[in-house]
């Protein structure tokens, strides 16, 4: 029997997608492994072909040897399960949630030869006071904003200084996401894209209007503020290039190289529903303002140099494709 590979986080958004993509490609030989809860994420699952689905508490447990049942022979690991809200403020559930369980796949993947691929994340950047370059010279100095980026940034450095990135054999590769829209993100709630907050507030009428923060710092007009957008396929063919070209070790950004205004995405939003913009600008929430980016932008070179060549979609041509794709014709 082929050898499985593992998606923790599956039934989420990025982890959906990744395994809508493996199947595309003709690999059913996978081990699911996502916490489905009460909400309506069980349904991220329809279509998808796969072995077998695990808890994470359980698929802990056969990693670490628990009970009777073994875990299959795995060639790999892509580890995308993590809480991503950026606004969770529990940091000992995010210190054993996003860095304790990674650090035990990580082990176990070491010790078992497994390719390992993980989800770190732009947040790490923090304010972009240092830029956004993932050069490993530069992570140790980088400062996040939250405990979320914190968690992530954790794990980053342990990997960094047990050297795992630079191994000659069966190196790690993380990848530090940027902003990431497209189909399959309903559950994330109010953690959803833009993209998908707008098309909601505009309605199948268009005479909805879509509200945008106001700018509470100089130099950047309400609606002006930046972010790297990539759209999910773009980010799943980067993570499966990473989990097949077992060589490449390193903690690269994935993002598209070039930032749009907030203004931008939600005319896109318009644009690819045929109608036209109308945005309100609100006040942000005092609680946010000290914690809020006002620019992103992967910095691409170090993806490009290990050997990724793929051209990113562009903001309104990924937009284009969700929206009349995949978004309207759920409200058909």
């Amino acid at each position: 029997m082929a050898k499985m590979t593992v998606v923790t986080g599956a039934a989420g958004f990025i982890g959906r997608n990744v395994v809508a993509e493996l199947n595309r490609r003709g690999q059913r030989n996978l081990l699911l492994v996502d916490q489905l809860g009460n909400d309506e994420k069980w349904k991220n699952l329809l279509g998808l072909e796969y072995d077998d689905m695990l808890s994470p508490d359980e698929f802990l447990d056969r990693v670490h040897g628990v009970g009777t049942v073994d875990l299959p022979e795995i060639d790999g690991i892509v580890h995308l399960g993590a809480c991503s809200a950026t606004t969770e403020r529990d940091a000992d559930y995010l210190l054993e949630n996003n860095y304790a369980y990674t650090r035990t796949l990580c082990e176990w993947s070491q010790a078992h030869g497994a390719r390992f691929v993980y989800a770190s994340s732009a947040a790490t950047y923090g304010d972009g006071a240092m830029g956004y370059d993932d050069n490993d010279l530069v992570t140790p100095s980088l400062r996040p904003l939250n405990m979320y980026g914190y968690s992530k940034h954790m794990f980053d450095l342990w990997a960094l200084r047990e050297g795992l990135f630079a191994k000659a054999e069966n190196p790690i590769a993380g990848l530090k996401y940027f902003n990431v829209y497209g189909p399959y993100e309903e559950h994330k709630g109010d953690m959803r894209s833009v993209v998908h907050k707008s098309f909601g507030q505009v309605g199948s009428d268009g005479k909805g209007h879509v509200q945008l923060f106001k700018s509470h710092r100089p130099g950047y007009a309400d609606g002006e503020q930046m972010r790297d957008f990539i759209y999910v396929k773009d980010a799943v063919d980067v993570t499966l290039w990473m989990l097949e070209h077992r060589h490449v070790g390193g903690l690269f950004n994935c993002g598209t190289g070039t930032a749009r205004t907030w203004r931008d995405l939600v005319t896109a939003v318009y644009m690819a529903m045929h109608h036209n913009p109308q945005i309100d600008y609100i006040d942000m929430p005092e609680h946010l303002r000290g914690k809020y980016q006002y620019f992103t932008e992967s910095k691409p070179d170090k993806l490009r140099a290990a050997g990724y060549t793929k051209p990113f979609t562009t903001l309104e041509e990924g937009i284009r494709d969700y929206v009349q794709n995949n978004l309207q014709q759920q409200t058909a």
